[in-house]
């Protein structure tokens, strides 16, 4: 009996839990690290503050379960799980397979709300600053770069400088995903620039591919 009900506290705790992450990661996108309380998040999941800290130390200790988060996000692994060798001989669809998953995390609640934290933390958070080199540019640029390369030595694209092009094609893809946020934010529509993911791949598309695709 007593195990029972050890297994309905620890599944009731890690409910609490849960949520209480899910608030504090939609307070904290919205309303800013800084701007938000403990007893704002207490308040959101409908719990004691005393119940939180039964869970975390404080709200410096939330922020960083969430930036562990970030880390597994689809932010940070944009390739997995598409690199792989028989989608690097396909060239343009790989790249469209990259601009879907930065279109997807545009419309995911939990990756929008992820996003906007990276980009409100990024200035104030040297954990935020660090994620963002390794695993944005660090991980993802550099892969394309040497997919990129790969393709190169194929004759799939022209020659050029990997690691530039792979920045070249990176670079709308975030600019048009911080541009959807904002709409969002504004409630106005997105529909201009949903479009432009895919234009941008044929865009980018033609002016590297060699004369023989």
């Amino acid at each position: 009996m007593s195990s029972d009900i050890n297994l309905k506290e620890l599944s009731r705790g890690f409910k609490t839990k849960k949520s209480i992450l899910a608030s504090s990661l939609a307070l904290f996108s919205s309303n800013g690290f800084k701007a938000t309380t403990v007893r704002d998040i207490a308040n959101s999941v409908g719990v004691k503050q005393s119940a939180l800290y039964n869970h975390f130390k404080n709200k410096d200790e939330i922020l960083e379960t969430l930036i562990e988060e970030l880390m597994t996000s689809a932010i940070a692994n944009i390739f997995t799980p598409k690199d792989s060798p028989s989608e690097r001989l396909h060239g343009k669809s790989m790249l469209l397979s990259i601009s879907t998953t930065f279109k997807l995390i545009s419309f995911d609640i939990k990756n929008e709300a992820l996003f906007k934290l990276l980009i409100q933390e990024i200035y104030n958070n040297e954990r935020v600053r660090e994620i963002y080199n390794e695993y944005f540019y660090q991980t993802n640029v550099k892969k394309l770069s040497s997919i990129l390369f790969e393709m190169m030595q194929n004759d799939t694209i022209r020659s050029n400088d990997p690691l530039i092009l792979a920045n070249e094609f990176f670079s709308p893809l975030f600019f048009y995903q911080m541009q959807i946020s904002l709409l969002k934010q504004d409630k106005k529509s997105t529909s201009a620039v949903v479009s432009l993911f895919e234009k941008h791949v044929d865009f980018f598309w033609d002016n590297i591919k060699s004369e023989r695709c």
